[in-house]
């Protein structure tokens, strides 16, 4: 089973930066897609932005372009996401997602779900 573990989250003041990481492991490292959502109390799940198994292809949420970079390591079967310009609307659990599939914005898309890592955006 694929498993996912994230970490690199905690507490940062608005405008400052994170960069969460999440490690793949086990078996059935065959995923087309990875990435990151988010879940806010009160709120569903939100992607946030997914990359290509290559790395070659990437997409954003719109309430998190020009903020966040999502880049891939193949060798390490890792996905980082570097969270520039912190907002306190960006605080959430963030979960590691991966998918069978292609490159997709509904949860439903993805089979496989890390725990999740706290990120909270506060002065």
């Amino acid at each position: 089973q694929l498993q996912l573990v994230e970490s690199g989250g905690g507490l940062v003041q608005p405008g400052g930066s994170l960069r969460l990481s999440c490690a793949a492991s086990g078996k059935g490292l065959d995923y087309n897609a990875i990435g990151w959502f988010r879940q806010a109390p009160g709120k569903e799940r939100e992607g946030i932005s997914c990359i290509s198994a290559s790395g070659s292809n990437a997409n954003y949420a719109d309430s998190v372009q020009g903020r966040f970079t999502i880049t891939r390591d193949t060798a390490k079967n890792a996905v980082y996401l570097q969270m520039n310009s912190l907002k306190p609307e960006d605080t959430a659990v963030y979960h590691c997602v991966a998918s069978p599939g292609g490159l997709s914005t509904s949860s439903d898309d993805y089979a496989y779900w890390g725990q999740g890592t706290q990120v909270t955006v506060s002065s």
